[in-house]
């Protein structure tokens, strides 16, 4: 076990306080393989019978357990100790992220229960919690085989195969508690305005905000660009004028500090974040970035590690994987079937790397109208926590959506996108079969053959290109198209048993040729305004990475200088 506790950094950093408790580390830890606990009340019970490193869950090697097989539930406990100050105003019990359902006791008071595997959640634990010493205890339950809980890209089957890997049961992102005071900022939404040289913020609160004052204030580099303070109700706008204007931008990202203050009768509360100015529109040639045409050289991200499987073992990690990326030419990722950590969007927004926000929509059976009760919520919970970072410009709630699933969901799920965010596209399924509402068309190909590949989009000029399902599917001619997902050349000569797109090449240099010359008819293309190469590392048994799966180099120098190159060179639509 590590001594020291892992991912020890505030784990929600556009909502950042001082006073907060890290509660990750070791936690006794028990298998409940036959989802009896509850009706034992094991919650009272003292039958914990090993310890796990928490945030990686059981599945991982860092969690100091590494058990693959299914995992029906979990039990979960640990102590920890609130100073007396603590007490004066509310506590706040706060999990990043637990698969799938689960519920969580405080000093063996029920705290609260949450279903949803990727998104946070929190339980104000004040009236079970108490000054000193306090115990918590979560219980977790996971089934990837029902098909009525969305399991991305976790293994259905007892082994990882084709493009399935290890499952990640229970908790796998930070736990901590923070103590506010009676009256607090719950959350806050900030819209940019570009044009207008300001932000709107949407604050919401909790407790009584009778004769309380919020206090927005935004500075660059160290120096302040705007102020605004106004009285306090349960939801409150704010329009907050900016006297300078720096705009985030891929590759060269300007971000602005933000503090939030609220202050009544004895008491205050202050949380830090940042924001950056930028707006995306979607025009004839595709994504626009500030009223300029961007050209998306993408990476399909898995989010995959092979020691913490969903958990990266560090922050340093995160940032680490985007800029190996950037420094291939890459500007961004399809966050795939998965929601990322909240810091890996941190250094996102801090590199200027542009990211589509998914969903892990496998697992889910959209055949039947009674999933969308489970996937919605779940879904829009994801959109409302990553709304503020400005490298998300693109939601994506579904993914190769096939013949058999409804177009009513598909249609749902992507009205209600809009509505919670008109700011950015919205991409109703990726690949496959659209359901007549999308704001970019995308395609998945697989070729492996360039020539062949140019064929597919030699006359998109006349409205006609490459289907996914030709019979089901029709591109209406009109705007940009986006091959969100090509390549994934099999190569890995280590590796006999594998899996991967196409014949394998005989040589680096054939993948290495293989890639350059898809790319090139991707960037060469002027309807096609963005492409998504399959993928970035090896992960398990798929054998298609630009990396190997612990993120080492698979090939020559040469090799990668070729593919920067070719991901450099200037695309039609950007030739205005």
């Amino acid at each position: 076990m590590m001594s020291s506790i892992p991912r020890p950094e505030y784990p929600r950093p556009q909502m950042m306080r001082q006073a907060f408790l890290n509660l990750n580390g070791e936690w006794d830890f028990s298998f409940d393989f036959s989802n009896s606990g509850l009706e034992r009340n094991y919650q009272l019970e003292e039958n914990f019978d090993r310890k796990i490193l928490v945030p990686f869950c059981p599945e991982s090697t860092l969690s100091g357990i590494g058990f693959t097989d299914f995992i029906p539930a979990v039990w979960y406990k640990r102590t920890f100790s609130l100073p007396a100050e603590a007490m004066n105003g509310r506590i706040l019990l706060h999990f990043g992220a637990v698969d799938y359902r689960c519920k969580v006791w405080v000093n063996d008071v029920e705290c609260g229960s949450h279903q949803g595997g990727y998104t946070p959640f929190t339980f104000d634990i004040t009236d079970a919690a108490r000054a000193g010493e306090n115990k918590v205890v979560l219980w977790a339950e996971d089934d990837v085989r029902s098909q009525m809980q969305p399991r991305g890209k976790q293994s259905s089957k007892l082994y990882s195969h084709g493009c399935d890997y290890t499952r990640t049961t229970g908790i796998w992102q930070t736990v901590w508690v923070e103590w506010v005071p009676n009256t607090y900022l719950a959350s806050y939404r900030l819209l940019p305005d570009r044009r207008n040289s300001k932000v709107t913020l949407k604050l919401n609160f909790e407790g009584c905000t009778r004769d309380a004052v919020i206090t927005a204030a935004a500075s660059l580099n160290g120096k302040e660009v705007g102020k605004v303070s106004a009285s306090a109700g349960p939801c409150t706008l704010l329009e907050l004028p900016l006297s300078e204007a720096a705009l985030w931008e891929p590759g060269t990202p300007v971000l602005y500090d933000l503090k939030l203050t609220l202050e009544g009768p004895g008491y205050t509360d202050s949380v830090t974040g940042y924001f950056g100015l930028r707006d995306v529109e979607v025009r004839e040639k595709g994504i626009y970035l500030n009223g300029k045409p961007v050209y998306q050289r993408l990476v399909l991200d898995q989010g995959f590690y092979p020691d913490g499987i969903y958990t990266a073992p560090s922050d340093e990690a995160l940032k680490e994987d985007i800029v190996r990326y950037q420094e291939l030419g890459f500007n961004g990722a399809r966050l795939h079937q998965k929601v990322f950590e909240p810091r890996f969007l941190y250094w996102a927004d801090h590199l200027g790397y542009l990211c589509w926000g998914e969903y892990p929509s496998w697992g889910i059976d959209l055949r039947k109208p009674e999933t969308l009760a489970i996937y919605q919520p779940e879904w829009l919970e994801s959109v409302d926590r990553d709304f503020n970072h400005p490298a998300i410009i693109g939601w994506c709630p579904l993914n190769e959506t096939a013949a058999a699933h409804r177009l009513d969901i598909t249609r749902t799920l992507y009205e209600v996108t809009k509505r919670a965010d008109p700011t950015r596209p919205v991409i109703d399924t990726s690949g496959y079969i659209h359901c007549g509402k999308t704001d970019i068309y995308d395609i998945h190909d697989y070729e492996q053959d360039p020539v062949v590949m140019a064929e597919h989009y030699a006359h998109t000029e006349d409205g006609v290109c490459y289907q996914n399902f030709p019979d089901l599917d029709h591109w209406d001619g009109k705007g940009a198209l986006f091959i969100s997902e090509y390549g994934g050349t099999w190569w890995n000569p280590d590796i006999k048993d594998g899996w991967g797109y196409g014949k394998q090449p005989q040589s680096e240099q054939e993948v290495c040729d293989r890639y350059c010359g898809l790319t090139k008819v991707l960037l060469e293309n002027p309807r096609i305004c963005a492409f998504c190469y399959t993928q970035p590392y090896d992960v398990e048994q798929e054998q298609n990475g630009l990396f190997r799966y612990d993120r080492s180099p698979k090939f020559s120098e040469e090799v990668y200088r070729q593919i920067r190159e070719t991901n450099l060179l200037t695309a039609a639509i950007e030739q205005e």
